[in-house]
């Protein structure tokens, strides 16, 4: 979901914003020439590699073609593309999803399960610890259990029904040129990883993942996409961009028998 200029920002360097955010406006993480030069540093440096790459270097955990980043861009920095810095402070926290209080660890594991279509790792597992050290580096001197500006996704109202068939003509229009017209996204050169993640299909988060919520995806949508567009979609036209895109087929949701991911009701639904 991205257009030229955006495409040119993205290839020039991982740490794109969708929009820039006025200086003083969010809460602003260290910058990497202050990891440390010590273990914790590079226990730093790995998670952040996990998180970037996590098609290398977390792979025994992912069955899909997508990366952490992906969706908490510019290396989970990003306001209102869920930044690692506003979600650490957070944790442990009750969650719907789980019916119960889960810590930053076991919400990681739900990424994998789910977003990540793959297997959660194991709570002792040395790449999950990578993974929050990471976030604890990202989070320093931010508040501890608060909601931070820009937390999570931005709010967003619809003044009507999302729509699929206005959602596709927005697709075509103004996604397809990254993501592609059959919504597989763009691999590299290469072959191996991809340059535009897939919004569906097999390399896709499955039906079980938060992204797969229509209105989820459209708050994503609303701050961050186009690339270098952001807040550019009404909210109405980022929910019919949602809405067609959780139409499409994906991984089924590991919660549900092969039966009723068939028959029963999709999750995420609008």
């Amino acid at each position: 979901m991205c257009f030229v200029g955006g495409m040119i920002l993205f290839l020039l360097s991982w740490s794109v914003w969708a929009e820039p955010p006025m200086p003083g406006d969010y809460f602003t993480a260290p910058n990497l020439e202050d990891i440390p030069d010590d273990k914790y540093g590079d226990m730093v440096r790995w998670g952040r590699n996990i998180f970037i790459n996590t098609q290398e270097y977390g792979k025994r955990y992912v069955r899909n073609g997508l990366n952490c980043s992906n969706c908490h861009l510019a290396e989970g920095r990003q306001p209102y593309a869920a930044p690692m810095w506003a979600a650490y402070g957070k944790y442990p926290m009750y969650r719907n999803k789980n019916r119960s209080v889960v810590t930053l660890h076991e919400r990681i594991q739900d990424c994998f399960k789910y977003s990540m279509n793959g297997i959660a790792p194991t709570l002792d597992t040395p790449e999950l610890e990578a993974l929050v050290t990471y976030m604890h580096w990202l989070s320093k001197k931010a508040p501890i259990g608060v909601n931070m500006p820009g937390w999570g996704f931005v709010p967003i109202t619809a003044s009507r029904e999302p729509s699929a068939i206005n959602g596709d003509i927005i697709y075509r229009t103004q996604c397809a040129l990254c993501h592609g017209q059959d919504g597989k996204g763009q691999k590299f050169k290469d072959g191996v990883g991809y340059m535009f993640p897939p919004l569906w299909g097999p390399d896709s988060f499955n039906r079980g993942a938060g992204m797969n919520k229509v209105r989820t995806s459209a708050r994503f949508i609303k701050a961050n996409m186009p690339l270098g567009a952001g807040n550019t979609l009404t909210d109405d036209q980022a929910l019919d961009v949602a809405l067609y895109i959780w139409i499409q087929s994906r991984p089924d949701d590991p919660r549900k028998s092969w039966f009723f991911n068939r028959v029963g009701s999709k999750p995420g639904g609008w």
